[in-house]
């Protein structure tokens, strides 16, 4: 299981990234984000990266780039990591990737979903999913949460990672 973890901030460059095959070049973008106050993180972005509503990432966003807390990452600094999914920050929008148990609650305990007929509910490919989302890891997409622990929310958006 995947622990997704989340870095915020501002791109200040994007530039090609070489993974050493030829075939690959201009596949792979390398987003450097800083979060404003002396942490900055590179996003090795690959053709499989999920960019939420498909948006075209430039420097000076707000972004979210979400990865995976326990995959290996080489020790330099800046720290680099494979972005699985990002996120250009939006007013009244809010983002969370994360493994959902059976009740819908996250795996940090912080948020549980309340479904409703209106929360659009797709793959990573935009086809529409008809499955139990219960036990899945999900990016969700959503507004206002209670301020309850975990905060609960209807989502506007669910994206199944299959």
């Amino acid at each position: 299981m995947a622990n997704f973890q989340a870095f915020s901030g501002i791109v200040t460059m994007i530039d090609d990234f070489s993974i050493g095959q030829n075939n690959e070049a201009g596949c792979y973008k390398l987003l450097s984000v800083d979060d404003g106050y002396g942490s900055s993180v590179n996003f090795v972005v690959a053709p499989t990266t999920y960019f939420v509503d498909h948006v075209m990432v430039a420097v000076g966003d707000r972004i979210t780039g979400f990865y995976d807390g326990n995959a290996p990452t080489p020790l330099i600094y800046p720290p680099q990591f494979r972005a699985i999914v990002i996120a250009k920050d939006t007013p009244y929008q809010n983002v969370k990737v994360d493994y959902f148990n059976r009740q819908l609650v996250s795996s940090d305990g912080m948020l549980q979903l309340t479904m409703s007929p209106h929360t659009q509910i797709v793959l990573e490919n935009g086809q529409a999913f008809t499955g139990n989302i219960a036990n899945r890891n999900l990016i969700v997409v959503y507004g206002a949460t209670t301020r309850s622990i975990p905060a609960q929310t209807t989502p506007s958006k669910i994206i199944v990672m299959c």
